[in-house]
This record gives C-alpha cells, structure tokens and sequence, in this order.
C-alpha cells in the first residue's frame, strides 16, 4: 500500500518507519525536502522517499496529516483535488490551538474537501508508543473516530499491523473532539503531571 504522510516531526516519522517496516510504500511529504532530518529518516529504509507534499499525495491511496491543526486545514484544501478518492487521516490535536474558524483540524479537512473519508486517528498517544507499542507481553491499544466505516476498517487495521493490540471504534465524527480530549488526558498524565512519556492507555473487559 502506498502511504503519504504529510509532516515528519516525531509522530510522522514513528509511523513512517513503522509503516515501512511492515512492506507499505511511504511517501513524506515536506515543503523542505533537502532537510537533513528528512534524509536521516529516508536513510534508515529504502521503502521511505521525500517528496513536495503534492507529489506525495498523488499515488498514495491513504494520507496521514501529521501537521500542527491550521497547516492540516490549509494543506487539505490547497490539494483538494488530490485528495478525492483517498483516506485521509487526521493526526493533529487541537486542544491548544484550533484552526480559525473551525471546532477541529478534522472538522475543518471535512469541510474545506468536502469528503466524508476522513478519519481521527493515531492522535491519542505519544510517538514513543508508536514506535513500540509493546509493555513487556503486552500490546497497547489505538482509536479512531470518524462517520465512514470504510476508511475505519482500512486504518484500524494498518494500526493493528504496526503492533497495536485493538484500534477501538470511538464513535462518529461527533466523537472526534472527545477523542481529542482523551490525548489531552494523555499529555497531562504524560507532561504536566510528570508520570513521564512512557504510559499509555490500554482497554481491559472481563
């Protein structure tokens, strides 16, 4: 499968190489390209290339935005066009900083596309996580959020092939600030009440 992700800060980057790991093609996508981060990262598998964001969204049949919540917005109409027929995958928390005009990056994606196959996705957690999913024998969990069960199916089962235990359906696109918020409670256990970057959430029934 060919994956663009848009952004290749820690969470980008983690799930680049996860990606890449299992086989998918992984198309950055940057508006610097020549960046020595970004060729550091090319450089540790030869199923990850740099590309013009424009360039990376084109042949990928799923789109990871993994921008701050206003570039997300901006990035998606800028290349609307390209983006019909695809999975798009919101990334961003907007708990600090919204997107004007906007509740959500992903309210807006949905808005200024105009396309119901957006998703909220691998937001809830830090990269550490995303790097290695595992604690000890245990495999930690991912969720998403969105109205178009399709596009859920495909991406819950991309976080399950990376080394998640379950991608949780949290509900429809009115869920997805409540999955926004179930980040925060992330950072803050995470980094304002110091319990450190390695915690993550894990579903238990009985």
């Amino acid at each position: 499968m060919k994956i663009s992700i848009i952004g290749a800060g820690n969470v980008g980057s983690a799930l680049a190489f996860q990606f890449a790991n299992k086989n998918h093609d992984v198309l950055i996508g940057a508006r610097n390209i020549e960046s020595d981060e970004l060729k550091s990262l090319a450089a540790k598998s030869s199923k990850i290339t740099i590309h013009p964001i424009s360039e990376a969204i084109k042949p990928s049949e799923i789109v990871i935005l993994s921008v701050p919540p206003l570039a997300a917005v901006e990035i998606a109409e800028s290349n609307k066009e390209l983006l019909k027929n695809k999975i798009i995958v919101d990334a961003s928390n907007s708990v600090f900083k919204k997107p004007d005009q906007y509740k959500t990056a992903f309210e807006g994606i949905k808005k200024v596309t105009g396309l119901i196959s957006v998703v909220k996705c691998f937001n809830s957690t830090g990269f550490e996580n995303m790097e290695n999913p595992n604690y000890g024998n245990i495999k930690i969990d991912m969720f998403i959020a969105g109205n178009d069960a399709d596009s859920k199916s495909v991406v819950s089962n991309l976080a399950k092939e990376i080394g998640f235990e379950e991608c949780y359906d949290f509900g429809g696109d009115d869920k997805v600030e409540l999955l926004e918020q179930f980040a925060f409670a992330w950072i803050n256990l995470a980094i304002i009440q110091k319990y450190g970057r390695n915690i993550s959430f894990k579903v238990l029934k009985r």
